[in-house]
């Protein structure tokens, strides 16, 4: 029963989310179209439920010259790749509001796994064996939370094991809340840096302009 009350809730949430957000909307796209050539928006490959593939959505904060389908964290310099604006959108996770699309159209939840990118085979794997490939990637999730990134992958698959099997509306309101906090205190953001501690997922593959 509750998978299809927490549909309904991504439904209401991510609807009310885009009307109330549309003049930030209209607002950073202006400023990303000024700040820089190339398109608005980032769509990247990930794995989605039962994993089927789907394009994700962010603002594009990098050049579009930046290298495809590679980990921000693992670029050289990757200060150099990062746009003016780029900075200001992924310190304040402003990139990842276009998600809201995601989760309207059903590719994605509020709360769930990250979406893994698609050649993160390892990642991937590891989420297999506890079924948590068979649910709709988040926005935020237990794992990202609890340290994303600077985490073995062993461990953040085992979190979003966890996830899986505790997923209910007193938990995702405890992973929504914590996300919420996390964001406005700024957890492991700093000016140009890919913030692999981010709640929302910094850090994670970006490839080009992501």
């Amino acid at each position: 029963m509750y998978p299809k009350i927490k549909r309904l809730g991504d439904i209401i949430i991510s609807l009310l989310g885009i009307l109330i957000m549309s003049p930030v909307f209209l607002t950073l796209t202006i400023m990303i179209k000024t700040d820089s050539k190339g398109p608005v928006f980032f769509a990247q490959k990930r794995v989605g439920a039962h994993k089927n593939h789907f394009s994700m959505l962010k603002f594009r904060t990098m050049k579009t010259e930046a290298p495809q389908d590679r980990p921000t964290h693992l670029l050289e310099n990757p200060e150099q790749y990062i746009t003016r604006i780029g900075k200001f959108l992924r310190k304040t996770s402003l990139d990842e509001l276009p998600q809201m699309l995601n989760i309207l159209t059903g590719k994605m939840s509020i709360i769930g796994p990250r979406p893994a990118l698609w050649n993160q085979y390892d990642l991937i794997e590891a989420r297999d064996k506890n079924g948590a490939n068979d649910i709709r990637p988040g926005l935020t999730g237990w794992a990202q939370i609890n340290g994303r990134d600077e985490l073995p992958i062993e461990t953040k698959a085992a979190y979003d094991g966890e996830y899986v099997q505790k997923m209910s509306f007193t938990f995702d309101c405890k992973c929504f809340f914590i996300t919420v906090f996390k964001v406005i205190k700024g957890d492991g953001v700093a000016e140009g840096d890919p913030r692999p501690n981010s709640p929302l997922g910094r850090g994670g593959p970006q490839g080009r302009g992501g």
